[in-house]
């Protein structure tokens, strides 16, 4: 099991410009598709409060739930980017 888990929707943008700067840092990490209904989200909205993608949480860092692209990808980078 992988330290950062990405909650994801199939054909989001903003999904998958996190899931860009994943691949390009070469980040192991573990994948969770959340359903279409908001309403049925309910594993992203117990992890962060909300039923929006994309969120990560990253335990090796103590991120819990983050949500909102630009902010991830400027965690990553700042937190994996010399890695």
């Amino acid at each position: 099991m992988a330290d950062i888990t990405f909650y994801e929707l199939p054909g989001c943008p903003y999904c998958a410009k996190v899931r860009t700067k994943l691949d390009e840092l070469d980040l192991d990490y573990d994948s969770v598709e959340v359903p279409s209904a908001h309403a049925e989200r309910t594993e992203v909205e117990d992890v962060s409060g909300q039923t929006g993608v994309p969120v990560i949480t990253d335990e090796a860092n103590g991120v819990e739930a983050m949500p909102e692209s630009d902010d991830i990808v400027r965690y990553l980078e700042e937190t994996y980017g010399d890695a």
